[in-house]
């Protein structure tokens, strides 16, 4: 659970939500295979639903300028993932699996049956198997600056070497990892908040889902996952880290990317419009191969 004293600090950027536009926002909770309580909020209609997942240390409240640009025209499903937000914490390994069937039991729980999935950062690994687990439920999915280069692969030691920061000082890693993922420019108000609510998380969860996630570009997992992943993939992404489609390709069947300028590693929050605009595009790529049925 978050710190109440950073409830309290969240800007008023993140405060406008459902109610500006009065859309109806209804609360529940799934309970995934090993019994962790996944809360999840939904919002709006429509044959097609929007599961937003979020990433690293995070949780559903990073995608609230979404839930209100697209609940007239979808099903708006945003969860927080075992061991963040208001879900349960007791799950003793965190892994991109386990999130996944996270997803699967908000869906199941509520008998979603046409499903574009959306994450985050992490959270496109979590999807990515999440479309695995469900490929007759999911028509697409979209990466938010993630899936750089599903390919890449690393050695064990680079990853070590990676996690050790965390698991010495978790809180001033987590700072310090978050401060570089934001460009110069930045509005500071935005950049502390997320600086210090994902410095906030439990730091067994964080330590055990970083080294699951990183693990995979050892393991070339973050490839072969998309070995069953035949629908469209879709990242939007900034400019921070580079992305290299064409070794997408090489992994991916249906890979198609979109940029967006002058935003690091939280696009959603820094420019949500012009975000919004890129992502509705990519909804209606997926829609376009799909078949629409809005």
């Amino acid at each position: 659970m978050r710190k109440i004293i950073l409830l309290i600090s969240i800007p008023l950027l993140l405060l406008t939500g459902c109610a500006s536009k009065n859309i109806p926002l209804r609360h529940d909770v799934a309970i995934s295979q090993d019994t962790e309580r996944i809360a999840y909020n939904v919002a709006g209609e429509g044959k097609t639903a929007l599961v937003f997942v979020h990433g690293w240390s995070c949780d559903a409240r990073y995608w609230q300028k979404q839930v209100t640009a697209f609940a007239d025209d979808y099903q708006v499903v945003s969860l927080d993932l075992a061991g963040h937000g208001h879900s349960s914490a007791d799950r003793l390994a965190c892994t991109m699996a386990s999130f996944a069937d996270d997803v699967r039991s908000v869906i199941d729980k509520e008998r979603i049956e046409r499903a574009i999935l959306i994450g985050h950062s992490m959270g496109g690994a979590v999807i990515a198997e999440a479309a695995r687990l469900m490929p007759e439920k999911v028509i697409g999915i979209i990466g938010i600056d993630t899936f750089q280069n599903v390919g890449e692969r690393h050695p064990q030691k680079y990853i070590d070497d990676m996690v050790a920061p965390f698991d010495a000082d978790f809180i001033n890693a987590t700072r310090n990892f978050v401060a570089a993922m934001f460009p110069q420019g930045a509005d500071p108000r935005l950049a502390n908040w997320v600086r210090e609510d994902m410095s906030s998380a439990p730091k067994t969860v964080g330590l055990s889902s970083f080294r699951n996630y990183l693990q995979q570009y050892v393991n070339g997992e973050a490839a072969q996952v998309f070995d069953d992943v035949r629908i469209p993939v879709v990242s939007v992404n900034a400019r921070l880290w580079p992305t290299e489609p064409e070794e997408n390709r090489k992994r991916i069947a249906d890979y198609q990317l979109y940029y967006i300028d002058g935003t690091g590693h939280f696009p959603m929050l820094e420019k949500p419009e012009e975000f919004n605009a890129l992502l509705r595009k990519a909804i209606h790529s997926v829609e376009a191969k799909g078949g629409t049925d809005m």
